[in-house]
């Protein structure tokens, strides 16, 4: 069982964090009590854990992470086995549940004024939890589950049970924001945290508005990781472009340019390094590496001159001189 902890950086349980991971050889036995002493430590009271099946807790074969800010949590699990909960769930509770589903599906048991509802790869769900009801995964689902006060997001719901595809903009926006939540957590400050949380809940916002306001300040940053999340799939297209991640994103290019102006570096610009630096990588390679044309046909340079001037300035050394240097001694 591997586990790792962070307490709240603020000291007061405003944030916490942990990671855990069941899958290792020789986990199993001690994975799910390790998994509930650290959600209890970590996260807390706000956040209870529901009663799980017998099965699950035998054989709890997850890799998983979770933070919290504040009234916010995101936990993002990948079952190798199946996770069910057992039992009567009973009690209130007032909390929005979205869940992103990647690969697998996630099962919502029906209430008494909610049919079941099965979540499949590649799909969300967003809703108003009013009262507990049982959940269960197949093997080998990867999915971002967050839960979000209520206050602000249940009058926009009301009774509805949002779905649609993972990769809508707003859903992108939202799981780009909470991957920095979760990266940078260790290193936000009072006003940070401000900042993310509330960037949290206004992308949840723009999840069940359908749209999100693309002139608020707050949301840049996200749009901007989002738009690179997109481009890191897609290096290899011809087409990939400022405008067709503005068009992937539904914003304007102008947008899109204003969110890059936060980071520093131009969307054409990210482009670029980003194939500059898969070709590096690819003259690493020990075997079948690709000659320079090839690799800057593949990476969508105009010529072979052209990429070997953009290597050298990037990275001091021409292709070949860099491919060379690599070498192990004596090859």
């Amino acid at each position: 069982m591997n586990s790792t902890g962070a307490a709240g950086v603020e000291g007061d349980g405003t944030l916490g964090a942990f990671s855990v991971d069941s899958t290792v050889p020789g986990a199993v036995p001690r994975g799910f009590d390790a998994f509930l002493r650290e959600w209890e430590t970590r996260i807390g009271d706000g956040f209870p854990q529901p009663t799980y099946s017998p099965a699950t807790i035998a054989d709890f074969r997850v890799k998983g992470r979770v933070a919290k800010v504040r009234d916010v949590a995101i936990t993002d699990v990948h079952g190798v086995s199946a996770i069910r909960t057992a039992g009567n769930p009973g009690g209130v509770e007032d909390q929005v549940r979205m869940y992103v589903v990647r690969h697998g599906a996630w099962t919502l048991g029906g209430t008494r004024d909610r049919a079941e509802h099965t979540v499949p790869g590649g799909q969300f769900l967003l809703r108003h939890v009013g009262r507990p009801s049982h959940f269960e995964t197949v093997p080998h689902t990867t999915a971002r589950v967050l839960v979000l006060p209520s206050a602000m997001l249940k009058p926009l719901l009301g009774n509805r049970t949002m779905t649609g595809s993972a990769d809508s903009a707003e859903v992108r926006l939202l799981v780009a924001h909470s991957n920095m939540v979760q990266a940078t957590m260790a290193e936000l400050s009072p006003a940070g945290v401000q900042a993310a949380h509330g960037s949290l809940i206004e992308l949840a916002k723009a999840v069940a508005l359908h749209r999100f306001d693309d002139t608020e300040p707050l949301l840049a940053p996200a749009l901007a990781q989002a738009a690179k999340d997109l481009a890191n799939g897609q290096l290899a297209d011809p087409e990939l472009s400022p405008p067709m991640l503005a068009r992937q994103l539904n914003v304007s290019v102008r947008t899109l340019q204003r969110a890059f102006a936060t980071t520093g570096e131009s969307a054409t610009a990210y482009i670029r390094h980003r194939r500059l630096e898969e070709a590096r990588l690819a003259l690493t390679t020990p075997s079948g590496r690709l000659s320079v044309s090839e690799l800057a046909a593949h990476w969508q340079f105009a010529d072979s001159s052209h990429f070997i001037r953009a290597f050298k300035k990037r990275y001091g050394q021409t292709p070949t001189e860099y491919a060379r240097s690599t070498r192990p001694a004596g090859s």
